[in-house]
């Protein structure tokens, strides 16, 4: 088993529940966790035969372009895509952090962590 990991992807979207936030947006980080066995990869040098962070990079900013008022809810759905897209994915973990988040304080980010295996 091994962990391919796509970390700080950065996007801009429109997320949350305040109306300006789904007009001005912010800026997001995502950071994914990707357990498999490498084995076979590590052996052949084929791209076939590992998780493609390409394709883990386009699920995200596909996901993210999707409007919704909780980060729970797109991690949800980027899991659910890369379990279903990526056949060799075991298990997932997905942070979606929203950088300089509207909360009334200085606050750097705030990040919701989800993860999931294959049943």
């Amino acid at each position: 088993m091994g962990t391919i990991k796509v970390t700080n992807i950065r996007v801009h979207a429109h997320h949350g529940c305040l109306a300006e936030e789904s007009i001005i947006g912010s800026e997001y980080r995502v950071d994914v966790s990707v357990k498999a066995n490498l084995a076979k990869a590590s052996i052949s040098d084929y791209l076939s035969d590992t998780v493609d962070y390409v394709h883990i990079n386009r699920i995200v900013k596909e996901e993210m372009q999707v409007p919704s008022k909780l980060l729970e809810h797109v991690a949800k759905r980027m899991i659910n895509r890369i379990l279903l897209e990526i056949e060799m994915a075991e298990k997932v973990k997905v942070s979606v952090s929203k950088i300089n988040p509207p909360i009334g304080g200085d606050v750097e980010m705030v990040t919701v962590v989800l993860s999931s295996k294959r049943s």
